[in-house]
């Protein structure tokens, strides 16, 4: 098969090379890949930041989440069956290996690819899709009624986490630049602040939950906006001490997240995208060959959705 290999974590280190395919072993099944996701933590892994940690060994493949076809199932799995259609955020934060034409997967972090979901949709679906749903409900005990104020409202995850806080009943509110306001208002944000203009002090008090996309000084001046037992959920793990720092001696707490994969979760919101609820905006989508350049684009962080790896039908 063909696939994304790292052999060293050093510039313009993916390589689109011939490899052998893998087995499915005791509990797994083999996936013909179709898509896969592209994400922050991918490029950053691959420079040696982000999950680097957890590899143990080169070349290794990057990527966590995927879509495709079961094309064999190992030992003791009876809960799928070759054919089925599938997707899945898987093993993190250890090496998944979704970046290829074959992968396999543990069958209990998957979940059934509904019908009026697509394999390009669903292969971007896993990791955004459960950090939105486990910073709001798993971390952030969002409550109907709330006000949430989403920063980085237009990315991968924010998008998603201001429709999940709408379909909870949140008075959701989110932050993006001039240029993406109508894209979250059509979402169902009901007041969009454009960063670029925004004084933060203006809103001091207002929200009970912050899902914090940016990190950093952005998080940090956010702080203020929170009610007093209000919570921050941030997600860049990079500056996620410093901005629980800057919370110490305030009423207002400060949570990291690491997220698992959970096939439940992942099914529930693989539902709501094929029933019309859920909508993923899919950012670029390039061939597995071009990963680089995908990784390049997502690198920018001006991307409005997901960036999408298309690798079969």
């Amino acid at each position: 098969m063909f696939a994304i290999c790292v052999h060293a974590f050093e510039p313009d280190n993916l390589v689109y090379e011939e490899t052998e395919q893998p087995k499915a072993g005791p509990g797994e099944v083999l996936i013909r890949n179709q898509a896969a996701g592209v994400n922050p933590i991918d490029w950053k892994t691959c420079s040696g930041g982000g999950a680097s940690g957890f590899i143990e060994q080169f070349p290794f493949i990057p990527g966590w989440e995927f879509s495709g076809i079961i094309e064999a199932c190992g030992e003791g799995v009876d809960t799928f069956n070759v054919g089925d259609a599938v997707l899945g955020f898987v093993r993190f934060p250890t090496p998944a290996s979704t970046y290829a034409e074959y992968l396999t997967a543990p069958a209990d972090q998957i979940a059934l690819r509904p019908e009026g979901l697509d394999a390009l949709t669903a292969g971007g679906l896993g990791l955004a899709g459960l950090t939105a749903w486990q910073a709001l409900f798993d971390k952030g005990e969002l409550k109907t009624g709330q006000k949430v104020l989403v920063l980085a409202g237009a990315g991968g995850v924010g998008h998603l986490a201001v429709q999940l806080a709408a379909i909870h009943e949140a008075q959701v509110s989110a932050t993006c630049s001039t240029a993406n306001i109508e894209f979250l208002q059509s979402l169902g944000c009901q007041e969009v602040i454009d960063y670029t203009r925004a004084d933060m002090r203006d809103y001091a008090d207002t929200f009970d939950l912050i899902i914090d996309g940016v990190g950093g000084d952005t998080a940090i001046n956010a702080l203020i906006t929170l009610k007093p037992g209000g919570r921050m959920v941030t997600l860049p793990s990079v500056t996620a001490a410093q901005v629980a720092a800057a919370a110490e001696g305030t009423d207002v707490t400060v949570e990291p997240i690491r997220v698992v994969p959970n096939p439940q979760q992942l099914a529930s919101l693989a539902n709501l995208v094929a029933d019309g609820k859920l909508i993923l905006k899919l950012a670029k989508t390039f061939p597995l060959s071009d990963a680089a350049a995908a990784h390049k684009l997502s690198a920018t962080g001006k991307t409005v959705g997901k960036i999408l790896l298309s690798i079969s039908e």
